[in-house]
């Protein structure tokens, strides 16, 4: 009786170990499948950094942030209006679930009455345009108005070319500016091309 415990006893063991090995060889071929540094990882910590920044409350149309990711480590990059965003924005992307280093080269822009009032004025000629509502009404409207000492410099996305140069008129149009307008703008749906 003794024996056949010992027995049952040493078949339960080893085959509690069997399935421990089994479990650990899986989990560490899962690892290496989606580890830092392959393009599926950085591309699914980009959208996690991207959504980030994007659920910032105080990330506005004043503020532009880009970012790059390779091997778990995030480069930040663009501007805000604000000194306490760029250190809440860094904080953001560090507490990010496979973030393992953050460079940030986020620059703030001075602040300036004259340059707020230019803010204001430019986003009033282009997003109360008609034609930019469906921009507008978006909970983080896609075109930004970045103006450091005077200058306007449009960055983001838009849907065609026409809404491209039409935003650059507009803001072009708001008065106070130092200089051209740079837009930046991104088009999202090129032309199709004439065969």
């Amino acid at each position: 009786m003794q024996e056949d415990r010992e027995m049952k006893s040493a078949m339960w063991g080893k085959s509690l170990m069997a399935a421990t090995l089994l479990v650990c060889a899986g989990v560490a071929g899962a690892a290496d499948k989606t580890g830092p540094g392959t393009p599926a990882a950085d591309n699914e910590l980009a959208a996690k950094v991207r959504h980030g920044i994007l659920m910032y409350s105080r990330y506005s149309i004043w503020d532009d942030v880009t970012f790059r990711v390779a091997d778990g480590t995030v480069e930040l990059s663009g501007a805000v209006s604000q000194p306490y965003k760029k250190s809440d924005i860094e904080k953001i992307v560090r507490n990010v679930p496979g973030v393992t280093s953050v460079k940030d080269a986020i620059e703030v822009l001075p602040l300036s009455p004259q340059d707020d009032r230019l803010r204001a004025l430019v986003a009033r000629a282009i997003y109360g345009n008609a034609n930019f509502t469906r921009y507008a009404m978006q909970p983080l409207p896609s075109i930004h108005i970045i103006v450091e000492n005077g200058h306007v410099r449009l960055e983001g996305m838009v849907a065609n070319k026409f809404d491209k140069d039409l935003a650059g008129l507009r803001a072009g149009s708001a008065g106070l500016s130092f200089g051209p307008v740079v837009n930046n703008l991104q088009v999202e749906q090129p032309p199709a091309k004439k065969t």
